[in-house]
């Protein structure tokens, strides 16, 4: 257990840091969930818009800081290669 008075406060701030990340993350994870359900359904035109409103949320996590940079790249490459072959 944390002895002094700046190790306490770090903890309480690490544990308010990690709720607000999770909910960053959920969140991006449902817009990339929207997405990957738009594509199985076989809509291309509600593919394209779900990956056009996924893309401002991955880069948001990207300068919050909860994402890589090149992790959030190489999810939106990925994605808008699937939603190109749907329908195709």
């Amino acid at each position: 257990m944390a002895n002094h008075k700046s190790a306490k406060k770090r903890i309480r701030r690490n544990a308010n840091r990690s709720e607000i990340n999770k909910s960053r993350i959920s969140r991006i994870r449902t817009f990339l969930k929207r997405v990957e359900a738009a594509i199985a359904s076989g809509d291309k035109g509600a593919a394209t818009i779900a990956l056009k409103e996924a893309q401002p949320e991955l880069m948001r996590g990207v300068s919050k800081g909860v994402l890589h940079k090149n992790t959030a790249s190489r999810k939106m490459s990925r994605l808008s290669a699937k939603v190109k072959t749907v329908g195709a």
